[in-house]
């Protein structure tokens, strides 16, 4: 069944590579989001807004971007990848162009927010799903690497963002940003498709227990006990990490009183460690399983947590490793989750389940950017996010603990 079949004109256990190579490129245009702590300033200033109104379109952008993600996965079911990636793709270069229009924060919040997020979210379960399902044997490592990507846009896009913004204004940046992503998402996506059902690699057998037992519909997975453990654990990994993505940049100016340019430095290399993470964990996660990387992720959450908590003025080394733990770990989630669900669930219907697991990173987007806003509004500073996520973390270690395993279909 795995003989003769090609990919990009090669034997498909090389030839698949190539999908892993385009996705990464894909990811790294649909992971701009995780630039908006440099737009979070230009954005805040522009439209006079307070702290959490400022943040709202990020909050928004990564909300839809979930939700979407749900029905983009039964929408590839019925139009493959190719198709799903060119429409998105489409979606998100009109949202960012459209941004560049806005304004006040409640069209930024429509166009960037509602419109790209909407976007990302159809185009994102494409090179996953297709990943995974050429990589049975790797799931992990080449879902992790593609997704790479997507968090180390930030080194890119953030770097790139941080000189168009002060050169040609905030509206300007949406724009050619806009333009660039969706030519770019719509030529990569060309390639994509399935392999044909029942491929594997040349000489690969399952190992015992390395697959799911039996597949599960999205309706029967939600009355399982390791669905809401992963559902729960990936939420807090979820509102830590993309709490920290969102105010790193003003963390660092306001608590650490380091430079405007520093931090915005420091967030591209953030952003490496957040890639990393995505490779990182995936292959912790094929090799010592997936509730053992999760309990070791939020752990490091914990602990940044504490770190944080105790971080003031000139502390620079210590936000440095804090954010570098915060951003690796969202990263390391993102490719724990979509492994596990292919683990636990099956692969029939892995793309509707991971969409219903992936619910947990946009309710960690809404309740991140809930307590980054009210720490700063009510407090007046972004210290007093720390404890929520240090708490969270502490539970969170518990019940992966005891949830997250390999259920059993009634």
């Amino acid at each position: 069944m795995s003989e003769g079949t090609k990919v990009f004109g090669m034997p498909a256990e090389s030839g698949r590579w190539l999908y892993v190579v385009l996705g990464l490129v894909m990811n790294i245009c649909l992971g701009a989001v995780y630039a908006y702590s440099i737009f979070l300033g230009p954005v805040k200033k522009a439209f006079d807004v307070s702290a959490f109104m400022a943040n709202l379109p990020f909050m928004v952008f990564l909300s839809f971007f979930a939700i979407l993600m749900f029905f983009g996965g039964r929408i590839m079911e019925k139009l493959g990848p190719r198709k799903l990636i060119i429409i998105g793709g489409i979606i998100v270069g009109l949202g960012w162009l459209l941004s560049s229009y806005a304004s006040n924060i409640w069209i930024l919040t429509l166009t960037y927010g509602v419109i790209a997020g909407s976007g990302v979210g159809l185009v994102y379960g494409c090179p996953v799903a297709t990943a995974a399902r050429w990589f049975p044997d790797k799931k992990g490592l080449a879902v992790g690497l593609m997704l790479a990507g997507f968090g180390g846009s930030a080194l890119i896009t953030g770097k790139v963002a941080s000189l168009m913004i002060p050169a040609v204004g905030l509206s300007s940046t949406f724009l050619y940003f806009g333009i660039i992503f969706g030519i770019v998402l719509v030529i990569l996506g060309l390639p994509f498709q399935f392999p044909a059902a029942g491929w594997k690699p040349a000489g690969w057998t399952p190992a015992a227990g390395s697959v799911a037992a039996t597949d599960f519909a999205p309706g029967e997975i939600i009355k399982t006990p390791v669905y809401w453990g992963l559902f729960l654990c990936f939420m807090i990994g979820s509102i830590a990490g993309l709490m920290a993505i969102g105010i790193s940049k003003p963390v660092g100016n306001e608590i650490i009183k380091i430079s405007g340019e520093t931090a915005a430095t420091l967030v591209g290399v953030f952003a490496c460690f957040n890639a990393l993470g995505r490779p990182l964990f995936g292959f912790i996660t094929d090799k010592f399983t997936a509730r053992k990387a999760a309990m070791l992720n939020l752990l490091i959450i914990l602990v940044v947590s504490i770190l944080m908590i105790k971080a003031g003025e000139g502390d620079t080394n210590i936000y440095i490793i804090s954010f570098i733990g915060f951003w690796l770990c969202l990263g390391g989630w993102l490719a724990i989750a979509p492994a596990a669900t292919a683990t636990f669930f099956g692969m029939k219907n892995y793309a509707r389940n991971y969409g219903v697991v992936f619910f947990a990173y946009g309710f960690g987007a809404i309740i991140g950017g809930i307590i980054s806003g009210q720490a700063k509004d009510v407090f007046g500073t972004y210290t007093y996010a720390f404890y929520p996520t240090a708490l969270l973390a502490a539970i969170g270690i518990v019940l992966c603990f005891l949830f997250v395993k390999q259920p059993k279909k009634a």
